[in-house]
Protein backbone atom coordinates (compact mmCIF):
# COMPACT_ATOMS: atom_id res chain seq x y z
CA UNK A 1 0.00 0.00 0.00
CA UNK A 2 1.04 3.62 -1.35
CA UNK A 3 1.09 6.21 1.93
CA UNK A 4 3.35 8.64 0.80
CA UNK A 5 2.08 12.21 0.38
CA UNK A 6 2.40 14.64 -1.66
CA UNK A 7 3.86 17.85 -0.04
CA UNK A 8 4.72 20.15 -2.56
CA UNK A 9 2.80 23.61 -3.09
CA UNK A 10 3.25 26.76 -4.00
CA UNK A 11 5.49 29.42 -2.21
CA UNK A 12 2.26 31.52 -1.78
CA UNK A 13 -0.20 29.20 -0.18
CA UNK A 14 2.84 27.16 2.32
CA UNK A 15 3.98 31.13 3.53
CA UNK A 16 -0.12 32.35 3.45
CA UNK A 17 -1.14 28.67 5.53
CA UNK A 18 2.14 28.49 7.96
CA UNK A 19 2.99 32.27 8.62
CA UNK A 20 0.71 34.31 10.47
CA UNK A 21 1.42 37.45 12.28
CA UNK A 22 2.89 37.61 15.76
CA UNK A 23 3.90 33.84 15.53
CA UNK A 24 7.19 32.41 16.18
CA UNK A 25 9.72 31.61 13.75
CA UNK A 26 12.60 30.69 12.68
CA UNK A 27 14.87 30.86 9.32
CA UNK A 28 17.80 28.76 8.48
CA UNK A 29 21.13 29.62 6.56
CA UNK A 30 24.00 31.29 7.45
CA UNK A 31 24.94 35.39 7.19
CA UNK A 32 25.05 34.96 2.96
CA UNK A 33 25.09 31.18 2.42
CA UNK A 34 21.64 29.23 2.01
CA UNK A 35 18.73 32.17 3.15
CA UNK A 36 15.57 30.96 2.22
CA UNK A 37 15.06 34.44 0.68
CA UNK A 38 12.40 33.67 -1.82
CA UNK A 39 10.05 32.84 1.28
CA UNK A 40 11.42 35.81 3.08
CA UNK A 41 10.50 38.28 0.02
CA UNK A 42 7.13 36.14 0.12
CA UNK A 43 6.49 37.13 3.94
CA UNK A 44 7.21 40.86 3.11
CA UNK A 45 5.02 40.86 0.36
CA UNK A 46 2.15 39.40 2.02
CA UNK A 47 2.78 42.07 5.25
CA UNK A 48 2.65 39.57 8.03
CA UNK A 49 3.94 41.74 11.00
CA UNK A 50 5.08 41.10 15.02
CA UNK A 51 6.90 37.90 14.26
CA UNK A 52 9.20 36.89 16.95
CA UNK A 53 12.17 35.83 14.73
CA UNK A 54 15.14 33.28 15.72
CA UNK A 55 17.85 32.53 13.69
CA UNK A 56 21.61 31.10 14.66
CA UNK A 57 23.92 33.65 12.52
CA UNK A 58 21.85 35.23 9.58
CA UNK A 59 22.25 38.11 7.63
CA UNK A 60 20.11 39.02 4.39
CA UNK A 61 16.86 37.10 5.98
CA UNK A 62 16.91 38.99 9.22
CA UNK A 63 17.75 42.39 8.05
CA UNK A 64 14.80 42.00 4.84
CA UNK A 65 12.49 41.02 7.34
CA UNK A 66 13.37 44.19 9.73
CA UNK A 67 13.55 46.74 7.34
CA UNK A 68 10.07 45.49 6.01
CA UNK A 69 8.80 46.03 9.41
CA UNK A 70 7.78 42.42 9.31
CA UNK A 71 9.48 41.78 12.91
CA UNK A 72 9.63 42.74 16.16
CA UNK A 73 11.02 40.15 18.70
CA UNK A 74 14.58 38.93 18.16
CA UNK A 75 16.61 35.82 19.33
CA UNK A 76 20.11 35.56 17.09
CA UNK A 77 23.95 34.97 17.57
CA UNK A 78 25.02 37.48 15.20
CA UNK A 79 23.61 39.48 11.89
CA UNK A 80 25.34 39.94 9.05
CA UNK A 81 26.19 39.54 5.92
CA UNK A 82 30.81 40.05 6.24
CA UNK A 83 32.44 42.84 4.32
CA UNK A 84 29.08 43.04 2.60
CA UNK A 85 27.32 44.57 5.88
CA UNK A 86 29.56 43.25 9.38
CA UNK A 87 26.37 44.48 11.26
CA UNK A 88 23.00 44.21 8.93
CA UNK A 89 22.08 47.49 8.33
CA UNK A 90 18.43 47.65 8.68
CA UNK A 91 18.62 45.48 11.77
CA UNK A 92 20.70 48.33 13.30
CA UNK A 93 18.61 50.60 12.62
CA UNK A 94 15.78 49.09 13.85
CA UNK A 95 17.61 48.58 17.76
CA UNK A 96 19.06 52.01 17.37
CA UNK A 97 15.70 53.32 17.26
CA UNK A 98 13.79 51.00 19.61
CA UNK A 99 11.99 49.22 17.31
CA UNK A 100 12.90 45.67 18.13
CA UNK A 101 13.87 44.06 20.93
CA UNK A 102 16.67 41.52 20.60
CA UNK A 103 18.44 39.11 22.87
CA UNK A 104 21.31 37.89 21.94
CA UNK A 105 23.39 34.24 22.94
CA UNK A 106 26.84 32.68 21.28
CA UNK A 107 26.32 30.74 18.31
CA UNK A 108 26.79 27.57 20.30
CA UNK A 109 24.26 28.36 22.37
CA UNK A 110 21.69 29.22 19.72
CA UNK A 111 22.58 25.68 18.34
CA UNK A 112 22.10 24.03 22.18
CA UNK A 113 18.78 25.82 22.39
CA UNK A 114 17.44 24.37 18.70
CA UNK A 115 19.01 21.40 19.66
CA UNK A 116 17.04 21.42 22.86
CA UNK A 117 14.01 21.88 21.03
CA UNK A 118 14.54 18.93 18.67
CA UNK A 119 15.04 16.57 22.03
CA UNK A 120 12.03 17.94 23.67
CA UNK A 121 13.71 18.98 26.59
CA UNK A 122 13.37 22.43 28.18
CA UNK A 123 17.27 23.05 28.43
CA UNK A 124 20.62 22.23 27.35
CA UNK A 125 23.99 23.21 29.95
CA UNK A 126 26.88 24.44 28.25
CA UNK A 127 30.01 26.78 29.40
CA UNK A 128 29.90 28.76 26.75
CA UNK A 129 29.35 32.66 27.20
CA UNK A 130 30.80 32.00 31.30
CA UNK A 131 32.78 35.52 31.85
CA UNK A 132 30.94 37.33 29.14
CA UNK A 133 28.11 39.94 28.90
CA UNK A 134 26.14 37.68 27.28
CA UNK A 135 24.87 36.35 30.72
CA UNK A 136 24.39 39.47 32.55
CA UNK A 137 23.04 41.45 29.62
CA UNK A 138 18.99 40.50 28.89
CA UNK A 139 17.24 42.32 25.99
CA UNK A 140 13.71 41.36 27.31
CA UNK A 141 12.13 42.76 30.39
CA UNK A 142 10.70 40.57 33.05
CA UNK A 143 7.36 42.43 32.03
CA UNK A 144 7.45 41.51 28.39
CA UNK A 145 8.34 37.76 29.69
CA UNK A 146 5.48 37.78 32.43
CA UNK A 147 2.90 38.81 29.61
CA UNK A 148 4.25 36.00 26.90
CA UNK A 149 4.31 32.64 27.82
CA UNK A 150 5.94 31.53 25.28
CA UNK A 151 9.02 33.80 26.43
CA UNK A 152 11.02 31.64 29.31
CA UNK A 153 11.09 33.49 32.61
CA UNK A 154 15.06 33.94 32.05
CA UNK A 155 17.55 34.34 29.44
CA UNK A 156 19.61 31.69 31.01
CA UNK A 157 20.40 30.36 34.06
CA UNK A 158 24.42 29.82 35.84
CA UNK A 159 24.38 26.86 38.47
CA UNK A 160 26.56 25.02 40.16
CA UNK A 161 27.94 22.13 38.24
CA UNK A 162 25.61 19.46 39.68
CA UNK A 163 28.11 16.64 40.13
CA UNK A 164 30.37 18.90 41.98
CA UNK A 165 33.90 19.15 40.75
CA UNK A 166 33.59 16.67 38.18
CA UNK A 167 34.32 16.80 34.50
CA UNK A 168 36.53 20.61 35.37
CA UNK A 169 33.10 22.85 35.42
CA UNK A 170 32.55 23.89 38.58
CA UNK A 171 29.58 26.67 36.95
CA UNK A 172 27.58 25.57 33.90
CA UNK A 173 25.04 27.96 32.05
CA UNK A 174 21.82 26.33 31.22
CA UNK A 175 19.97 27.58 27.85
CA UNK A 176 16.24 27.42 27.14
CA UNK A 177 14.89 25.37 24.26
CA UNK A 178 13.00 26.90 21.19
CA UNK A 179 10.63 25.51 20.01
CA UNK A 180 8.82 27.71 16.93
CA UNK A 181 5.67 27.76 15.52
CA UNK A 182 7.27 27.57 11.69
CA UNK A 183 11.00 27.09 10.64
CA UNK A 184 12.16 28.00 6.94
CA UNK A 185 14.68 26.54 5.27
CA UNK A 186 16.42 26.48 1.78
CA UNK A 187 17.46 23.04 0.82
CA UNK A 188 19.11 21.93 -2.83
CA UNK A 189 17.28 19.06 -2.91
CA UNK A 190 14.05 17.75 -1.31
CA UNK A 191 11.50 15.25 -2.97
CA UNK A 192 7.38 15.96 -2.78
CA UNK A 193 7.22 14.03 0.40
CA UNK A 194 9.55 16.11 1.98
CA UNK A 195 13.13 14.19 2.56
CA UNK A 196 15.27 17.14 2.53
CA UNK A 197 19.36 16.66 1.22
CA UNK A 198 21.55 19.92 2.19
CA UNK A 199 25.13 19.94 0.16
CA UNK A 200 28.30 21.69 2.08
CA UNK A 201 27.42 22.97 5.41
CA UNK A 202 24.20 22.48 6.85
CA UNK A 203 25.01 24.95 9.62
CA UNK A 204 22.52 24.67 12.47
CA UNK A 205 19.01 23.62 9.66
CA UNK A 206 18.23 20.24 11.10
CA UNK A 207 17.96 21.35 14.62
CA UNK A 208 16.23 24.05 14.00
CA UNK A 209 14.15 22.04 11.49
CA UNK A 210 13.55 19.31 14.04
CA UNK A 211 12.25 21.86 16.63
CA UNK A 212 9.30 23.41 15.13
CA UNK A 213 5.57 22.95 15.29
CA UNK A 214 5.57 22.98 11.07
CA UNK A 215 8.50 23.05 8.41
CA UNK A 216 8.78 24.95 4.99
CA UNK A 217 11.16 23.93 2.94
CA UNK A 218 12.21 25.66 -0.53
CA UNK A 219 14.25 23.01 -3.29
CA UNK A 220 16.41 23.94 -5.75
CA UNK A 221 15.50 20.75 -7.23
CA UNK A 222 12.54 18.48 -7.16
CA UNK A 223 13.68 15.03 -6.93
CA UNK A 224 11.49 12.14 -7.08
CA UNK A 225 12.02 9.97 -3.85
CA UNK A 226 14.20 7.24 -5.40
CA UNK A 227 16.72 9.58 -5.77
CA UNK A 228 17.33 10.44 -2.55
CA UNK A 229 16.83 6.93 -1.24
CA UNK A 230 19.56 5.91 -3.32
CA UNK A 231 22.00 7.30 -0.85
CA UNK A 232 19.64 8.17 2.27
CA UNK A 233 22.77 8.55 4.42
CA UNK A 234 23.08 12.26 2.54
CA UNK A 235 19.84 13.10 3.31
CA UNK A 236 19.47 15.29 6.89
CA UNK A 237 15.57 15.87 7.25
CA UNK A 238 13.07 13.37 6.91
CA UNK A 239 9.71 13.70 5.39
CA UNK A 240 7.90 13.28 8.44
CA UNK A 241 9.66 16.63 9.80
CA UNK A 242 8.23 18.77 7.46
CA UNK A 243 5.15 20.34 6.00
CA UNK A 244 5.62 21.95 2.95
CA UNK A 245 7.83 21.50 -0.20
CA UNK A 246 8.12 24.44 -2.51
CA UNK A 247 10.22 24.03 -5.74
CA UNK A 248 12.24 27.46 -6.30
CA UNK A 249 14.92 27.70 -8.49
CA UNK A 250 17.45 30.22 -7.12
CA UNK A 251 15.17 30.43 -3.76
CA UNK A 252 18.66 31.45 -1.75
CA UNK A 253 19.52 34.28 -4.16
CA UNK A 254 20.91 37.27 -3.54
CA UNK A 255 22.87 34.54 -0.82
CA UNK A 256 24.55 31.35 -2.39
CA UNK A 257 23.53 28.07 -2.67
CA UNK A 258 26.72 25.79 -2.27
CA UNK A 259 27.34 23.96 -5.82
CA UNK A 260 24.50 25.77 -7.41
CA UNK A 261 25.11 29.74 -7.72
CA UNK A 262 27.45 32.03 -5.33
CA UNK A 263 26.37 35.57 -3.49
CA UNK A 264 25.54 38.35 -5.84
CA UNK A 265 27.93 40.99 -4.60
CA UNK A 266 26.33 43.50 -7.15
CA UNK A 267 23.07 43.04 -5.35
CA UNK A 268 24.35 43.02 -2.05
CA UNK A 269 26.34 46.07 -2.13
CA UNK A 270 23.15 47.79 -3.61
CA UNK A 271 21.09 46.66 -0.90
CA UNK A 272 23.59 48.03 1.32
CA UNK A 273 23.52 51.37 -0.21
CA UNK A 274 19.24 51.67 -0.28
CA UNK A 275 19.82 50.32 3.26
CA UNK A 276 21.67 52.83 5.12
CA UNK A 277 18.93 55.58 3.39
CA UNK A 278 15.77 55.67 5.16
CA UNK A 279 14.20 56.82 2.10
CA UNK A 280 16.03 54.62 -0.18
CA UNK A 281 15.15 52.30 1.43
CA UNK A 282 11.19 52.56 0.83
CA UNK A 283 12.55 52.44 -2.64
CA UNK A 284 13.70 49.51 -2.71
CA UNK A 285 10.79 47.44 -0.81
CA UNK A 286 8.55 49.14 -3.43
CA UNK A 287 11.10 48.31 -6.59
CA UNK A 288 12.29 44.85 -5.51
CA UNK A 289 9.23 43.20 -3.72
CA UNK A 290 6.56 44.83 -2.79
CA UNK A 291 5.73 45.44 -7.05
CA UNK A 292 6.90 42.27 -8.29
CA UNK A 293 4.29 39.16 -8.20
CA UNK A 294 6.94 36.53 -6.86
CA UNK A 295 10.68 35.31 -6.77
CA UNK A 296 10.81 34.54 -10.27
CA UNK A 297 9.91 38.22 -11.07
CA UNK A 298 12.74 39.70 -9.12
CA UNK A 299 15.40 36.69 -11.09
CA UNK A 300 13.67 38.23 -13.95
CA UNK A 301 14.44 41.68 -13.17
CA UNK A 302 17.73 41.47 -12.03
CA UNK A 303 18.88 39.57 -15.31
CA UNK A 304 20.18 36.13 -16.54
CA UNK A 305 23.55 37.44 -16.98
CA UNK A 306 23.69 38.41 -13.32
CA UNK A 307 22.77 35.05 -12.55
CA UNK A 308 25.16 33.61 -14.94
CA UNK A 309 28.37 35.02 -13.37
CA UNK A 310 27.11 33.85 -9.88
CA UNK A 311 26.64 30.10 -11.12
CA UNK A 312 28.50 27.82 -9.13
CA UNK A 313 31.60 25.58 -11.02
CA UNK A 314 31.08 22.14 -10.65
CA UNK A 315 34.04 21.62 -8.88
CA UNK A 316 34.57 23.53 -6.29
CA UNK A 317 31.14 24.89 -5.37
CA UNK A 318 31.49 28.17 -6.15
CA UNK A 319 31.71 30.55 -8.93
CA UNK A 320 35.63 31.04 -10.17
CA UNK A 321 36.29 34.32 -10.81
CA UNK A 322 33.77 36.25 -9.15
CA UNK A 323 34.75 39.78 -8.52
CA UNK A 324 33.24 39.93 -4.74
CA UNK A 325 34.33 43.59 -4.05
Amino acid sequence: MNISKDKSIRLKEAVGKYVADGCHMSIGGFTASRNPMAAVYEIIRQRIDNLHLYAHSNGQGVDELIGAGCVSRLEIAYAGTGRFAPTCVRFKKAVQKGEIAVEDYSNYQMTLRFLAGAMGVPFLPTRSSLGTDIIAKWGFSSEMRAADPRIPDQKLMVMDNPFGSWGDAPKLVLVPAINCDVTIIHAQKADREGTVRMEGLIFSDVEQAKSAKHVIVTCEELVEPDILKANPDQNQIPSFCVDAVVHVPHGAYPTACYRYYDYDPNYLNEYRRYAEDDRLYKTYLEDFIYGLKDHKALLDKVGRGRLEKIRADKRTGYAVGLDRR
